[in-house]
């Protein structure tokens, strides 16, 4: 094609790629502003037509990708998940058992969790195996990250270049890749990259040293809770020494509370019994982490029965008491925190001292380290009067009470529906979605800080601009100059070619932008060839999934990036050879699964 044969459309399409490119790759823009920038030159230049501007927003990928966000978050916060695998992890000293234990698990659940919230729900849990272990938290959270990609590729819902070159394989073919149509190809991809990451932690630096986690920034070590030993508590009969080893020694019991009030000194080997209240000495994080597995209720200053925290309406904040404050010389009862100002009081720390005091007869004082419960609409006016100063937000969560395996059968019981056909994925998975938070597993709140609103906006917006590149004919153009290159090699390598292109330009757009411009190039491609558009397209969506070698192409890349301490550069270490790995088995895998011919 001479440049004779370039219409103007053309021009203006390749000009909005180049620039889109450019601005991603420049990354001084966020990602979905460049993206609503990008729609509004392309609607402004008539490359979109105007009726199908914002049909992006209508597009059932982003339902499903905001729905497996609320979904994954409710298995996240209930701590099911991260409570099996710490239990599996005790005792385990081994550093490439541990890699590889934890590696497993963020890859295989990443299937159908999406990754982003896998690897949320596994990062508090490296971090504590790591502190236990007395070794640097980057030669783990490198490979947990690099997991979460590669378990993506299992299935449809895994990650989001899954579920865009579905809708790609629907506009070109009529019918969209299933649920597990991925699987024949991610599952062992899966497998030979956890065994890989297993052993070659051993590429990344060893002296890196990251940020604390917002829940390590600012820890009290005096902190005093009150929880009550339930009904069915496995601890029950146990010594006290139970309890404090469950919390891996993060966790102190100060007394222990029976019998109409009366106190016993709490010796390690005293039993527990139904109805015990314990004064745990511990940091809010700690205290959150053994409510579920030991089966404790969380007791409230103002009362000896549980906090009512299932409704959405409650909200927990952590404060400190100022100078000024009404508080200061009073207890919770003689102000009548829950009377007067319909909050609890849920903990309290001081400073340097150890309170010896119950939490109802504890008498405030200035600097005192407060958690309070209340209505999320009331508790900014309640902290101001009470002239407390809220602390950073910690998602501490404290009394909620959460039932994981509620969450998770609910996404295995649709699931089943989706690999028996008789729902589809998108009405699954909002199905997930509605059922976790009318069980309130989540609260409306929650439901919606799970969603990850400028992915949202940027899918939302580039999706007309890739059907506008289509339509245009600046996907035929680029493809025909792709075909000039995979023409020249074996059937195999023009697949692997394909799938490394789209691992280099993964870094430059977001993945998910990778999809949609590389989707209907790759069938191109395909087609000019004489080959089946299949293999390509999942070579495209493994390529834009597989991102290693930067922290900018993905976001679980990103996340990871502070806490692990690491360089720009620290990525290609491990992210080189594992890419290699993947291009190599993975266009094998999908020959031999996705016939070209």
């Amino acid at each position: 094609m001479t440049l004779h044969d370039v219409t103007m459309h053309q021009t203006e399409a390749l000009i909005l790629v180049g620039a889109m490119f450019v601005l991603f790759a420049w990354d001084r823009i966020r990602y979905d502003l460049v993206a609503t920038m990008v729609l509004l030159a392309g609607l402004l230049t008539g490359v979109v037509p105007e009726d199908r501007g914002f049909s992006g927003f209508g597009n059932p990928v982003i339902i499903v990708i905001a729905s497996v966000l609320v979904v994954s978050r409710a298995i996240a916060v209930s701590g099911v998940v991260s409570t099996a695998v710490q239990r599996l992890l005790r005792g385990v000293e081994s550093t490439s058992v541990q890699v590889g234990v934890l590696t497993a698990c963020v890859t295989y659940l990443s299937a159908f969790v999406k990754n982003v919230g896998t690897l949320g729900i596994f990062i508090p849990v490296a971090t504590s195996t790591a502190e236990r272990s007395k070794r640097s938290a980057s030669i783990y959270l490198m490979p947990l990250a690099f997991g979460s990609l590669v378990g993506g590729t299992i299935t449809q819902i895994g990650t989001s270049p899954n579920l865009l070159i579905s809708a790609v394989r629907k506009d070109l073919t009529g019918t969209p890749f299933g649920m597990f149509d991925f699987t024949p190809v991610g599952l062992p991809l899966a497998c030979i990259a956890v065994v890989f990451l297993s052993f070659a932690w051993r590429l990344i630096p060893k002296d890196r040293r990251g940020q604390p986690s917002p829940e390590r920034k600012f820890e009290v070590a005096h902190y005093i809770s009150e929880v009550r030993v339930r009904q069915n508590s496995p601890l029950i009969g146990k010594p006290l020494a139970a309890l404090e080893a469950l919390a891996e020694g993060a966790l102190t019991v100060a007394a222990v509370i029976r019998e109409g009030g009366r106190r016993f000194f709490p010796a390690p080997e005293l039993a527990l019994a139904y109805n015990d209240i314990l004064a745990v000495q511990a940091d809010p994080v700690a205290v959150k982490g053994v409510l579920a597995p030991a089966r404790l209720e969380l007791l409230a200053a103002d009362e000896h029965g549980a906090v009512e925290a299932l409704s959405n309406e409650l909200e927990v904040v952590e404060a400190v008491v100022t100078p000024n404050s009404p508080l200061i010389g009073h207890t919770p009862t003689s102000v009548q925190l829950r009377a007067r100002y319909e909050v609890s009081l849920l903990s309290v720390s001081r400073a340097g001292r150890a309170i010896n005091s119950r939490l109802g007869s504890h008498r405030f004082g200035v600097g005192d380290v407060i958690i309070f419960q209340g209505r999320h609409d009331r508790l900014g006016e309640v902290l101001a009067e009470l002239a407390c100063l809220p602390l950073a937000d910690r998602s501490l969560g404290l009394a909620r009470r959460r039932n994981g395996w509620l969450s998770l059968s609910i996404l295995a019981v649709a699931m089943l529906l989706v690999g028996l056909k008789i729902l589809g994925i998108a009405t699954a998975v909002f199905g997930c979605a509605v059922l976790v938070v009318a069980t309130k597993q989540l609260t409306l709140k929650e439901a919606y800080e799970a969603i990850d609103w400028p992915v949202i906006i940027m899918l939302g917006s580039l999706i007309p601009v890739g059907e506008a590149l289509k339509e245009t004919g600046a996907t035929n153009l680029l493809g025909e100059q792709l075909t000039l290159v995979a023409a020249q090699v074996p059937p195999y390598l023009a697949l692997g070619l394909i799938m490394v292109v789209a691992m280099l330009v993964t870094p430059l757009l977001h993945h998910a932008a990778a999809v949609i411009v590389m989707g209907p190039i790759a069938a191109v491609v395909a087609r000019n060839l004489g080959y089946h558009v299949d293999p390509f397209l999942m070579a495209v969506a493994v390529g834009a999934s597989c991102d290693f070698l930067t922290p900018i192409g993905h976001q679980n890349n990103a996340i990871i990036m502070a806490r692990g301490g690491y360089r720009f550069t620290d990525y290609w270490r491990l992210g080189l050879p594992l890419s290699l790995l993947v291009a190599v088995v993975g266009t094998f895998l999908i020959v031999h699964v996705w016939p070209l011919r």
